[in-house]
């Protein structure tokens, strides 16, 4: 059965005052703790039982004790009082000091090339806090899936994020294994794509990417076809290498492979630039601590600016 924790706006007001009252069976000894005056406390305790319907105490010149009411009121209060304050504690802590779980969602292709470097040794900077990275090329909704940041190319973040740069921008090169070329040749203009098997990137949005080129300063779209079609860079990369075709990726990416002679690029002088690689998360007024040190981190390791 599903429970209603709906509760009347200002129905706790007063209850920190009763459990002080009821543990000192005084007033005064209550007002005292809780740095206010007995008149306060009276008032508190009598808005109190207004709201619950029944009266909590008995009171004498001489004493003060508990009703019925207020013993099973008190009974069923007070452990509910200190786990609000151990859990306003537990919240207050993760505010002050870099701790608890940093979570992050990421494309596949980045951790590799970017993160696991930051990320091992932010760890070790940081022993409390721990790291769950997200591999994915979906674009989440970070509240809704409870991410604290993401990590994505420039072109890709909304508008209404805080973004941090973490690259340069990159230029998106086009490559292809040795044997390709040796079997198709190499494309010497942007047209002669069209004879080419090029790989294809699935969108998350279900949309097949088109092939960006820049001629001088003049933005150019392809729209390529090929046997093979990826959601992700890396699974194209491995593709590339053997052979099944063009690819056109971030240069970092393709990098090692082509400097272990597995891959050759082509069309350079058509490469255009994207805007790189940042870290974004929602403006909120107040960073986490544990945030702010992943970004003050990468900031320092990676040399560049907000």
């Amino acid at each position: 059965m599903k429970q209603n924790f709906t509760v009347r706006q200002g129905a706790l007001d007063g209850v920190q005052a009763f459990l002080s009252v009821a543990q000192h069976r005084s007033f005064r000894r209550a007002a005292a703790e809780l740095g206010v005056t007995p008149s306060a406390i009276s008032q508190a305790v009598r808005a109190l039982e207004t709201r619950v319907g029944a009266a909590l105490f008995i009171r004498t010149t001489r004493s003060v004790g508990l009703t019925e009411a207020g013993e099973r009121f008190f009974a069923r209060a007070r452990p509910a009082f200190e786990e609000l304050v151990a859990a306003s504690g537990a919240a207050r802590e993760l505010g002050q000091r870099p701790a608890g779980l940093l979570r992050l969602t990421v494309p596949r292709a980045v951790v590799p090339i970017l993160l696991e470097p930051l990320v091992a040794s932010f760890c070790q900077a940081y022993p409390e806090i721990e790291v769950e990275l997200a591999a994915s090329e979906e674009l989440v909704d970070l509240a809704a899936e409870g991410f604290d940041a993401g990590i994505r190319m420039g072109q890709f973040i909304a508008p209404d994020m805080v973004a941090v740069r973490l690259t340069k921008p990159l230029p998106l090169v086009i490559v292809g294994s040795p044997a390709y070329l040796a079997r198709r040749g190499r494309p010497e203009r942007p047209d002669d794509l069209r004879g080419h098997a090029c790989m294809r990137l699935r969108r998350s949005n279900g949309a097949l990417a088109s092939w960006s080129l820049d001629d001088k300063g003049r933005s150019i779209e392809i729209v390529v076809s090929g046997p093979f079609i990826a959601n992700d860079f890396p699974t194209m990369l491995g593709a590339a290498i053997e052979g099944v075709g063009l690819a056109q990726m971030p240069a970092p990416l393709a990098a090692s492979a082509v400097a272990a002679g597995k891959l050759i690029p082509v069309l350079e002088q058509f490469a255009p630039m994207t805007p790189g690689v940042f870290l974004y998360y929602p403006g909120h007024r107040q960073i986490m601590p544990k945030l702010r040190a992943f970004i003050d981190h990468v900031k320092g390791r990676s040399g560049t600016t907000a």
